[in-house]
């Protein structure tokens, strides 16, 4: 079983289009669509800001840090990711 999911998020957009147990899979789908966006790689069963702070890549600093606000917002560029533009990783 994977623990960690591919999610392509395309340009512009508020949601994702796709989830993929992949990167192959994922890049095949982007590529046949030719799509401009952003994959990146998810944790499964871990919130990424929870995923973040256990692999010592963030730590809260500020009172704000651990408002459900920022959590539930909280992305890191830590995770694996890669940007596409009319089917060409960039």
């Amino acid at each position: 079983m994977n623990s960690t999911v591919w999610v392509f998020n395309a340009a512009q957009s508020g949601f994702p289009s796709g989830v993929f147990t992949s990167m192959e899979i994922a890049e095949s789908w982007i590529l046949a669509n030719q799509l401009t966006g952003t994959l990146t790689e998810y944790p499964l069963n871990q919130g990424t800001y929870d995923w973040a702070v256990a692999n010592h890549l963030f730590k809260p600093t500020k009172p704000n840090h651990t408002t459900p606000n920022f959590i539930g917002r909280f992305t890191s560029a830590s995770q694996t990711h890669f940007h596409y533009e009319n089917d060409t990783n960039n």
